[in-house]
């Protein structure tokens, strides 16, 4: 036991002395969007592929949520415009702000594997909090869904590249909780870049219209986690399904809809016959 936890102490520390070399780059202000753009377009782009083989493999269409639908090229290069868009307009200068008032401190030590993964889950959690709170009012306020919100929900088919077509409004909101959060949580620098890059890969999956048996809803226990099953509903029904990740708030609220089990069983037997 002693010697896995050296090792993972070790490990902690090798990444965090890596990371600790490129000083030069993580102060930069252009750090942060090119950070946020790099991570978004690496997690974007195996769903991407997997949208472009759908029509041409059975096992990919098999695990796709709505088969029947087809992201036209068009709309992907419109979605990378607005993303790229918004990043350089908006969330650069804010970056440079962040960069002038709040310069990055790169403490000695890593932190310990452990405190990671609770200070990575409690962020998730309390992000999962803010924006199903967000999320719930703007959609019961119809000037703030009209105004605000509207602009996501063109797409009733959920794909990646969707994930951030949204308002400025809503990006600079989500942006502004997925920074705050680790700080409200004195979080270590090394966490909060993992807890960013996980943040991302969570939004990103949760919008690719795909179920595979590895998905994180598979993954995590008695239905505590929604996925791309979950969010693929909220863009469907529209009144249901408010959380980006988890189910709790939903079920606490009345709004959690559940009804694609019958797709989801076909698919794992699917799988299972390959």
């Amino acid at each position: 036991m002693a010697n896995t936890e050296n090792r993972e102490k070790l490990f902690m520390q090798i990444l965090w002395d890596f990371l600790k070399e490129q000083q030069s780059h993580l102060r930069s202000p252009f750090f942060p969007v090119l950070f946020s753009l790099t991570v978004y377009l690496s997690c974007c782009l195996p769903y991407v592929c997997l949208d472009l083989l759908c029509s041409r493999l059975s096992l990919v269409h098999h695990f796709k949520i709505q088969p029947q639908n087809k992201v036209p090229w068009s709309v992907v290069w419109k979605c990378l415009h607005k993303i790229v868009y918004n990043h350089v307009f908006f969330i650069f200068p804010l970056s440079v702000v962040h960069w002038y008032w709040k310069p990055v401190v790169f403490p000695p030590l890593a932190p310990e594997m452990l405190t990671v993964v609770k200070d990575v889950l409690a962020c998730l959690l309390l992000f999962d909090m803010q924006y199903f709170l967000w999320h719930l009012l703007h959609h019961k306020v119809s000037w703030l869904y009209h105004f605000f919100h509207k602009e996501h929900h063109i797409h009733t088919a959920t794909f990646s590249l969707m994930t951030e077509d949204t308002g400025v409004w809503e990006m600079l909101n989500l942006s502004f909780f997925s920074t705050l959060i680790p700080a409200l949580l004195d979080c270590h620098p090394l966490t909060e870049m993992l807890f960013f890059f996980a943040n991302i890969y969570l939004s990103v999956e949760a919008h690719s219209g795909y179920e595979f048996p590895w998905s994180p809803r598979r993954l995590v226990p008695f239905g505590l986690y929604g996925g791309a099953q979950h969010h693929h509903l909220h863009h469907l029904k529209f009144k249901v399904n408010y959380a980006p990740y988890f189910t709790h708030w939903d079920r606490l609220f009345g709004t959690l809809w559940e009804d694609d089990t019958h797709r989801t069983s076909t698919n794992m037997e699917t799988f299972k016959k390959m």
